[in-house]
């Protein structure tokens, strides 16, 4: 089959900047951190992905990727947050040039990466809808052709001569979306931005998506949703680190490593994670998981009690009111589940000082069986101070969760809901 992309030996390089890296204030603050020997807190490249950096002040997001995608297949691109996945796909789309190895491309691109990327804001919608199809080489005809079926898949018929720097984020997606998947680009490339939309759009862009395929299009899709990814794709590729840990194969295959991979990095002790966000005066130390006699285990069941013990550290001196502990709840193929937080149960804590720790209690476990990873974060009024994704893996068996020896099909995931029928 012929090839719409085929990369070779693709690498990407930056250069990290010392100083004036974005205010005086963050220049400031990072020069008192480190007088006081704390983490930089401006420093996140070089504290996430220290091994990626060479000669004090190089930075690879990418390194020796091959890849070939095929005319009118569906790819879906699968990594964590800074796996490099944004990066590749600005190359494709030709916003910024690789330092090394050679991208060949066949046909037209349209892409949709970040929101408002490729609109003039100072344009109305009905401007930017014939300027994208002019950058993608169109006539004025062949655009004027597709403007009614854009505005209204777009669902802003009645901002269309509004300038686009009054569109909500939401307005901003929708456009983008139905301008790059109409004006019939041979290669349609989306990014994690459709997260942006609400359901009801999300599923439109999905059901268009697979439209725009069967066309015979080249799509390249980038979602954290295994579900999305699943459904869509027929092939998938992995990446972590900017390289390729699983070649581009059965989308099926690429979303076993990718849960393998995230479960692997969760396994580790989390005060030694140093891929977290916040402004540190408390730190998280600790997420264990114990069963309903106090022991910690591998495996749960469904419907078996179960809590969570969240450890934390303050900075010396200080007592903090106004914290919030959180749990965000991801099935490792079909995304997020629930949100776990003293201040939706009960109350925010005060008072905390030095180490201490915090449980959440579930009485019956309602997840059904499957892979589950846990977010953990911690707030101080509303600010966050800790962040960690993929903080803990936590597995469960099926259980008989209504004691009628029946339960959802694994395949479907979710949770379980107490209810009764009466007739």
């Amino acid at each position: 089959m012929p090839l719409a992309v085929q990369i070779e030996n693709l690498s990407k390089r930056y250069r990290l900047g010392v100083i004036n890296r974005d205010m005086l204030y963050k220049d400031l603050q990072s020069r008192w951190a480190k007088f006081r020997g704390k983490p930089d807190p401006n420093a996140p490249i070089g504290l996430v992905h220290a091994s990626r950096i060479e000669h004090g002040d190089e930075f690879w997001a990418l390194r020796n990727i091959d890849l070939e995608v095929a005319e009118g297949e569906m790819l879906g691109v699968i990594g964590r947050n800074g796996a490099g996945k944004s990066t590749l796909l600005k190359i494709l789309s030709q916003i910024t040039a690789p330092s090394e190895g050679r991208v060949k491309i066949k046909g037209r691109i349209a892409s949709l990466l970040e929101v408002g990327t490729g609109f003039h804001p100072e344009l109305t919608g009905r401007e930017n809808i014939y300027l994208n199809g002019a950058i993608l080489g169109m006539n004025r005809c062949e655009i004027a052709r597709k403007f009614d079926e854009i505005v209204d898949f777009a669902e802003i018929s009645d901002f269309v001569e509004t300038p686009v720097k009054r569109y909500s984020s939401g307005m901003y997606v929708r456009l983008a979306f139905a301008v790059a998947a109409h004006l019939e680009p041979e290669i349609l490339i989306v990014d994690e931005v459709l997260a942006v939309g609400d359901a009801h759009f999300q599923q439109k862009c999905l059901g268009k998506m697979g439209e725009v395929n069967k066309e015979g299009r080249t799509v390249i899709f980038v979602s954290h949703n295994m579900a999305m990814v699943s459904s869509l794709c027929s092939s998938g590729v992995v990446l972590a680190d900017g390289r390729v840990i699983k070649a581009k194969g059965p989308v099926d295959e690429a979303i076993d490593t990718y849960v393998s991979e995230t479960a692997s990095l969760a396994s580790a002790q989390l005060s030694e994670r140093t891929d977290r966000r916040g402004e540190g005066r408390i730190r998280l130390k600790d997420l264990q998981v114990f069963d309903g006699t106090g022991s910690e285990r591998e495996f749960f069941i469904s419907g078996e009690p179960l809590s969570f013990r969240v450890s934390y550290s303050c900075e010396h001196g200080l007592e903090l009111d106004g914290i919030e502990l959180g749990l965000a709840v991801y099935h490792s193929k079909n995304g997020f589940v629930t949100y776990l937080s003293n201040t939706l149960s009960e109350r925010p804590f005060s008072g905390l000082t030095g180490e201490g720790s915090a449980t959440c209690t579930i009485d019956r476990l309602p997840f059904t069986e499957g892979v589950y990873f846990l977010n953990a974060i911690i707030k101080q009024q509303g600010t966050i101070q800790d962040w960690v994704q993929e903080a803990k893996v936590m597995r469960v068996l099926d259980g008989d969760y209504f004691g009628t020896g029946r339960s959802i099909p694994r395949t479907h995931g979710g949770v379980f809901v107490d209810h009764r029928w009466s007739a």
